[in-house]
């Protein structure tokens, strides 16, 4: 079935193994150390510690290290032990961990860009670090040779970023709401093509490289998953959410999707589970129920001596159509509607109470 949303507390709660403290400010990243119990955190108050779990339980920083500019992003390696910090000036310091985990060592500071660095990776295939940043860049630069081998530049600032180590395939979302495929080469790129789905800023990305998935969250409180590997364009959206989709996790063993919104709230989705895709919206100058005009068309209202009304959709047919004509709300978990939504009168008499 479908996620499920309570409103009340349940007896299935999530149980508090540990809280960790010290930062002075906002921690952007945070990552579990393989086969340790180990966390490595970077913050805005420009430290970078490795937290190792006590004998008494606790968890206690085996490094703290401060760089020049607060830390927005992080990569970690744990086979190299090799990890690289994104800086709100621009800058890639990249550093090497002991094999205790009690000492850094700086390797090579990147000029990525020219503003704050949204997210990266580092791929030790093409011995590449691959970064987004707020001047609409993406950049890839060699971690050999430390130098600047392409650069393609966004309409809007580039948030989040996906990368497939086999093809050299990168997915970037930006503040316009748009997810590109670029095919990175050495010293050349390739534009592939452009997803569009959301009607807000992209502020996370999840990419499956088994079942060749895309998942991408938003300030629009959606979560899309794009099914790259089945060429067929197909979409399924995801509403759980009450605020911006900050994180996502596909746990590929359970065939589940955890998301995460800026409200604290968490979902976790089956996606095993048979699902419709969502329909497009259609466009249309008069009620395709009513045939009442809208507001901008001012030729019929003129003809029919009548007011315009407010353009609405359905979210099962997706229909134009008016207030009076989708009166109705419903879930609709089938298509990934969790919460109450608009439908056209027609559509919520078809709808099935076990749907």
């Amino acid at each position: 079935m479908a996620a499920e949303i309570h409103s009340r507390p349940q007896t299935a709660r999530p149980v508090l193994l540990n809280k960790i403290e010290g930062h002075s400010d906002t921690v952007n990243s945070a990552v579990l150390i393989p086969k340790e119990d180990g966390v490595i955190t970077v913050s805005e108050d420009r430290t970078i510690r490795v937290w190792l779990k006590r004998d008494s339980g606790q968890y206690w920083p085996s490094i703290y290290h401060t760089i020049s500019s607060p830390c927005s992003c992080m990569s970690y390696h744990h086979d190299s032990r090799r990890i690289f910090i994104g800086q709100d000036n621009g800058a890639v310091v990249e550093f090497l961990i002991s094999e205790d985990f009690n000492k850094m060592s700086h390797v090579k500071t990147y000029p990525a860009h020219q503003n704050r660095v949204s997210d990266m990776v580092f791929s030790l295939e093409s011995q590449w670090v691959v970064s987004t940043g707020h001047d609409k860049s993406v950049s890839w630069m060699c971690t050999q040779s430390g130098s600047m081998l392409g650069r393609h530049y966004f309409t809007a600032w580039a948030s989040c970023l996906q990368y497939d180590h086999e093809t050299q395939h990168a997915f970037i979302g930006d503040y316009s709401g748009t997810i590109t495929l670029l095919k990175l080469e050495k010293q050349t790129y390739s534009t592939i093509t452009t997803l569009k789905g959301h009607e807000g800023s992209i502020a996370t990305l999840w990419w499956d490289p088994v079942q060749r998935l895309l998942f991408s969250g938003a300030s629009d409180h959606s979560v899309i998953m794009w099914d790259i590997g089945g060429r067929k364009g197909r979409t399924l959206l995801l509403q759980g959410h009450h605020e911006r989709v900050q994180s996502l996790r596909y746990l590929q063993l359970t065939r589940q999707l955890v998301s995460c919104s800026a409200d604290g709230g968490m979902a976790v989705w089956n996606m095993d589970t048979q699902r419709e895709e969502a329909p497009q919206w259609l466009d249309s100058d008069s009620c395709q129920k009513c045939e009442q005009p809208f507001f901008w068309n001012i030729k019929q209202m003129w003809d029919t001596k009548t007011m315009g009304l407010r353009q609405h959709h359905c979210r099962k047919c997706g229909k134009a159509v008016c207030g009076k004509c989708s009166s109705k709300r419903t879930t609709f978990p089938i298509m990934g509607f969790e919460f109450p939504v608009r439908v056209c009168d027609a559509c919520f008499d078809t709808i099935k109470e076990e749907e």
